[in-house]
This record gives C-alpha cells, structure tokens and sequence, in this order.
C-alpha cells in the first residue's frame, strides 16, 4: 500500500470528469483530466472520450494515464463517481495495478444502489457493470474542512491505504469539498462541450 510520508503539499495529482452528454445518445463523450500540483497550482490537462453508457472508460483511462508525461510524478488518479458518461464503469482495481497510482473516487453522498439497480435495468449487461461496482470496495467518509466550507465526502480506492486516500482529499480540497483537480476539471468540460462552464463537480 501507498504509504501517506510520500505525501508532500506540492504533491501532483490527476483528476478525471466527464463533459456534459445526452442522454441514450451513445456518443462519444469528452472526458478531461486536470494535473494539480497541490491544490491551488494548475499544472497540465490530458482528455480522451469514452462512450456514453459504454464500457470502455477503464481502457481510455489507463491509456491516457500511461501515455501522459505526468504519469511518474502522480500520486493519485481522482474520479467523480463509479462511472463516467452515464454508466461506463470505471474498474479502480484495474486502473490502479495498470497505472501503477492510487485510484479513489469521491461522491458528496453515499449511493443509493436500491436506484442504481432500477437505472441499470435501462442499459445493456446490468450484472456486468454491477459487478465492477461492487469490486471498488466499501464506501468510506472523511470530514473535509478548508477556508470556505466544512462538510463530508464519501470515496472508496483502490492501490493505497485508507489514511493515503483521506489525506489525497484533505490535501486538494480547497474551495470547496470538491478536490481541485475534479472542480477544474469539470469546468473545462463543460466550458468545452457547451461554450461555458455550468454546474458544480
């Protein structure tokens, strides 16, 4: 496991979001990623596309992340959720052996899997995507607190140990509960797909 004493407050870290989609549509959709080193300096971008409701979001992001020239200084890969563009399932344990980097996901509340199941019914291979779901492991929370807000965040990980993903978060939370290189990262997205930045990571 990734030990937190290679930790540093300029520590580099990449964090992945999705750019705005239509449902159903079956596009391909722009996904960016956002290198931070620490929270506040905004260091590169990567962006790949996945398909929407698709199964191709782990490939793309290990490959991605593998041909990135950031890759040796990264300390952890950050997503917004399981899922990228609907329900392409991200396999954490796979990105994390492949990239050879932590994999943690955060949410700002634990899922509700009663409504995941009923949503998966609405999409092809529901066992199959519920499976790689469930491989990302318990769900855990960390009380994050920074100069504009208090709160908890909910994540799971793969590739380090539970103290190296909480003290990743606390490190990049810093404007919000949102890591930096996800809240960055949605905006580019969105600003890309619809001429502007909306919304909140």
């Amino acid at each position: 496991m990734t030990s937190s004493k290679l930790l540093k407050k300029e520590s580099r870290v990449l964090g992945f979001d999705d750019a705005p989609f239509k449902k159903d549509s079956k596009e391909n959709n722009l996904i960016i990623g956002v290198i931070m080193r620490g929270p506040e300096l905004f260091e590169g971008l990567i962006s790949t596309k996945v398909r929407v409701d698709g199964f191709n979001s782990t490939a793309r992001i290990i490959e991605s992340v593998n041909a990135s020239k950031f890759k040796h200084q990264l300390k952890a890969i950050l997503f917004d959720g399981i899922c990228l563009s609907g329900f392409n399932v991200l396999d954490l344990e796979a990105i994390s052996k492949r990239t050879g980097i932590p994999a943690i996901t955060i949410m700002r509340k634990p899922p509700n899997f009663n409504e995941i199941k009923e949503a998966l019914k609405r999409v092809s291979r529901p066992k199959f995507r519920e499976e790689i779901m469930m491989k990302a492991g318990p769900i855990y929370s960390v009380d994050v607190k920074n100069k504009n807000c208090t709160g908890r965040v909910f994540f799971q990980f793969k590739g380090c140990s539970r103290e190296y993903a909480e003290n990743i978060i606390k490190l990049m939370t810093f404007r919000s509960l949102v890591p930096e290189p996800l809240r960055i990262a949605h905006l580019i997205a969105s600003g890309i797909k619809l001429g502007e930045s909306r919304g909140q990571a």
